[in-house]
């Protein structure tokens, strides 16, 4: 298949909330359309412009999965331009070099290799080594446990390993994800998250790496401790805690909370929305288990939205690629509004946000 000659798609990356994800999803869509592009103004409202070293691994590993032709991506590069070819399923690895997110990374290339190859069924492994669990990015915990869950309701089979944990400042921690090849059945049934059931479960899950292991059981007590005291049955929270494999030092938590939701076909299904903290420096360790416990509260009882803030976000691209659906959204940060806009640039969809109530919107992708 020889490189597009299609005229670049030039895309302002300092556009709306202006970030890497930007330079992601647009990479992700031009790899699945065949639209060349060229991103200018990259991060440009940032303290540090340009590309660094996560954004810069997202555009080589598009190169490696697409065969790409690509033109001033460097570090701190503010613009760049993008011409893929065929998406090739395979075993890939790549290394950050930093504590940089593996999750962004492998986030900029799973839709593409969803659709790679299509008509056969040799499965694609991602191996990436950075952070696992970073700032301002998804951890390793909340893909494996809101985001793959929601992906395996339109169909799609991923797997996710952490085979070594990462933190900042050193990094060295090392995903591989395994992705089956995507084919939408005509009999599937759509997509929808609206309705909120009962509540299953509550797993509160606390991990450290190379730190005293009693942070995480004080943690687990402080958190578990208020959501009791705010009326949560307490048989049905469940608390555990995790030694980490790796170099470096941290510590992490996460709540995830499974409702049940409308039966579809006649099945019941569950819903798990992920909240997650690190653990931070001169912060103790029961101050990090309110603030874990306060997010689910806030969630439970100030909402009757059933998918969060960050799951909405991630949420959008699979649904446009996969025929769409609905789901009841707790707040629409720019984040997401960013991110509908850009599919919208590539996609024949229609993103539509209508607010319900001051704490509920009904989020629309019609294909």
């Amino acid at each position: 298949m020889p490189i597009s000659k299609t005229k670049p798609l030039k895309i302002d990356g300092s556009t709306g909330e202006g970030g890497g994800q930007i330079i992601r999803t647009a990479l992700s869509l031009s790899m699945l359309t065949g639209i060349p592009i060229e991103i200018v103004n990259i991060r440009a409202g940032r303290a540090k412009p340009g590309l660094m070293r996560q954004h810069l691994m997202c555009v080589q590993a598009s190169h490696a999965i697409s065969d790409a032709s690509v033109s001033g991506a460097n570090l701190a590069s503010t613009a760049f331009s993008f011409t893929p070819n065929m998406i090739n399923s395979g075993d890939y690895a790549f290394d950050i070099g930093s504590a940089g997110s593996t999750s962004l990374v492998l986030q900029t290339v799973l839709p593409a290799l969803l659709f790679a190859n299509t008509d056969s069924k040799a499965a694609s492994t991602v191996t990436i080594k950075g952070g696992t669990h970073n700032p301002m990015a998804p951890t390793i915990d909340f893909l494996q446990h809101a985001f793959i869950p929601a992906l395996t309701k339109l169909g799609m089979q991923v797997d996710i390993e952490c085979l070594q944990a990462g933190f900042a400042p050193v990094g060295g921690g090392t995903i591989k994800t395994t992705i089956t090849p995507f084919l939408r059945r005509a009999d599937s049934s759509p997509f929808k998250l609206t309705e909120r059931s009962e509540l299953i479960s509550m797993e509160l899950v606390a991990s450290n790496l190379n730190l005293e292991y009693d942070i995480c059981q004080r943690e687990l007590a402080s958190a578990k401790a208020l959501l009791v005291e705010s009326g949560i049955d307490e048989t049905l929270i469940t608390t555990r805690c995790n030694k980490l494999i790796g170099i470096g030092e941290g510590n992490t938590c996460y709540a995830k909370v499974t409702h049940k939701i409308a039966a579809t076909h006649n099945h019941e299904q569950n819903h798990q929305e992920m909240f997650t903290l690190l653990g931070e420096k001169c912060t103790s360790a029961e101050k990090i288990g309110n603030r874990l416990a306060g997010l689910v509260k806030r969630y439970l009882f100030k909402t009757d939205a059933l998918v969060d803030e960050y799951l909405t976000d991630q949420l959008l691209l699979p649904l446009a690629l996969s025929g769409g659906g609905e789901f009841t959204a707790r707040v629409i940060s720019q984040h997401t509004e960013t991110q509908a806009w850009l599919i919208e640039q590539f996609l024949p969809v229609k993103i539509t946000f209508d607010i319900i109530d001051n704490d509920r919107t009904i989020v629309k992708i019609m294909t």
